[in-house]
């Protein structure tokens, strides 16, 4: 086991002491979690609430925050001092893939980068083009026409259906399905018939795609991810969407066919957003809005169905008084009965 003195980690990453210099630190951990033999983290002043219950051994804080309870490393830049720390202490195992496993099926007119790793029982199907350096884990299958820009990560069994794009430095997470057929049936003679499925899906550079997520293929054309979008676990994205650059869509968002968003949109988790609208840029949805028509731009809506934040409030609050207002109402009703029959008698 690793251990350390408190003054010997500041010295690491470049922090000062205050306290006990001697103290032994053998992990780091959380809040939380953290034990008299581990270093814990505080990035602001107004959280120090946090560190009541903490039985840390010491806390690394922001220059000029002292802590009477605690020994401290204060430092410039708190998050990241202390990911050094939970390197050291745990170091983070390599996770590329070196070179063509001889176990992988990998079709003669593919056509694969410099420096390419592919892992075992990976399957490569036929005009598939890898980008240098693309990292192609185990299990993983790329279907005919495919391809996968330079410096891309794609995990264990995850599934490219045919002619998907993948832009440059994209990570697609174990068992993501990418391309497979939209939800579309032409059900006019009473049965389900799948509707012409012949698009495509285009997903741009620096994207990420969470374990379990699926997104489908256009009809025509290509449902499309932007830049730098980040999709996190079990989300859902219909066929003829088109995403903007740089959203945020939290797990278990489900986005409805022909949906569109600008840039800059934030789905919290288990948004749900009809088909044919559109988000628009810079848009909050928070966790579980119901997201029924057009979304304004930097709208920040919550509800089902989704309303402006302080609407929504309003809302909540009414029906939260609900209970008494009936008993109101119900001993208005009887008062009204009362004078009924009192005006009934004097007739």
């Amino acid at each position: 086991m690793k251990s350390q003195t408190l003054a010997q980690l500041a010295q690491m990453i470049k922090g000062e002491f205050h306290g006990n210099g001697e103290i032994i630190i053998t992990a780091a951990a959380p809040i939380q979690n953290a034990t008299s033999t581990e270093i814990t983290f505080l990035e602001r002043a107004d959280r120090k609430n946090l560190l009541k219950k903490c039985q840390a051994g010491a806390v690394i804080v922001p220059v000029g925050l002292e802590l009477e309870q605690f020994s401290t490393i204060q430092v410039s830049s708190v998050v990241e001092s202390f990911k050094k720390i939970v390197n050291y202490f745990s170091p983070s195992r390599d996770e590329s893939v070196i070179g063509v496993s001889k176990l992988a099926s990998i079709h003669p007119t593919a056509k694969i980068g410099a420096n390419a790793g592919i892992g075992d029982f990976a399957v490569i199907e036929a005009d598939v083009e890898l980008g240098d350096n693309v990292q192609i884990h185990s299990g993983v299958l790329i279907r005919t026409g495919s391809k996968i820009g330079d410096n891309s990560i794609i995990f264990p069994n995850a599934v490219l259906y045919r002619n998907t794009i993948v832009g440059k430095r994209a990570i697609i997470h174990s068992s993501a399905v990418i391309g497979a057929f939209g939800f579309g049936y032409d059900s006019s003679d009473g049965t389900h018939k799948l509707s012409p499925q012949l698009g495509n899906v285009v997903i741009g550079d620096d994207v990420e795609i969470g374990s379990c997520s699926a997104i489908d293929r256009a009809t025509y054309g290509s449902t499309i991810i932007g830049d730098g979008t980040k999709i996190d676990n079990l989300v859902m994205i219909a066929h003829n969407c088109k995403i903007g650059k740089y959203n945020l869509i939290c797990a278990h968002t489900g986005i409805a066919g022909s949906t569109t968003t600008g840039d800059h949109v934030t789905m919290a988790g288990r948004v749900g957003v009809r088909d044919h609208v559109h988000i628009g840029k810079n848009a909050v949805l928070g966790a579980m809005a119901g997201i029924m028509n057009n979304v304004d731009e930097d709208a920040n809506l919550v509800g089902i169905p989704a309303t402006p934040v302080g609407e929504q409030f309003r809302i909540q609050s009414a029906i939260a008084k609900l209970p008494e207002m009936r008993k109101e109402l119900k001993a208005l009703q009887k008062i009204v009965e009362e004078m009924k029959n009192k005006l009934q008698e004097r007739k």
